[in-house]
């Protein structure tokens, strides 16, 4: 059985995307894995009183809230392994990557210049990912 893995940080282009891979198991009976990265930058204790333990559990509800609403939305039946990842978001999902068949992840949209200049998880994803990776703009 193929395994799909899906950024899902709740934004509306990884909704996107959890919806898009939704349907694409549907169709080819793979197993997904939604995965939230929350990885904290150094030194970012000394602004936010919250620990690390509270950002990955915040994630982790928001994550599966996501999952629920849109399985809810589709009306399928697909089960979806909820998976948080204390790092950061590209080298996450690059490293869940590894044993997956395809890899969805949604667009934000901040487009050239910007884009240029920040980088992207995306477009990081499309150069680095070891698996077929889907793209899905809103």
């Amino acid at each position: 059985m193929s395994r799909i893995v899906v950024g899902a940080d709740g934004s509306p282009g990884s909704r996107a995307a959890l919806r898009w891979a939704l349907r694409y198991a549907e169709q080819s009976g793979s197993q997904v894995t939604a995965l939230i990265a929350c990885g904290l930058p150094p030194l970012i204790d000394m602004v936010l009183p919250a620990t690390e333990d509270d950002v990955a559990a915040q994630a982790a509800r928001e994550l599966r809230e996501t999952v629920d609403e849109t399985t809810a939305l589709l009306g399928t039946r697909i089960p979806v392994e909820c998976r948080v990842a204390r790092d950061h978001a590209t080298r996450a999902l690059l490293e869940a990557a590894q044993d997956a068949d395809l890899l969805v992840v949604g667009h934000r949209g901040h487009g050239g210049f910007v884009e240029a200049l920040l980088g992207s998880v995306s477009q990081h994803c499309v150069h680095h990912a070891p698996c077929t990776v889907v793209v899905v703009r809103r």
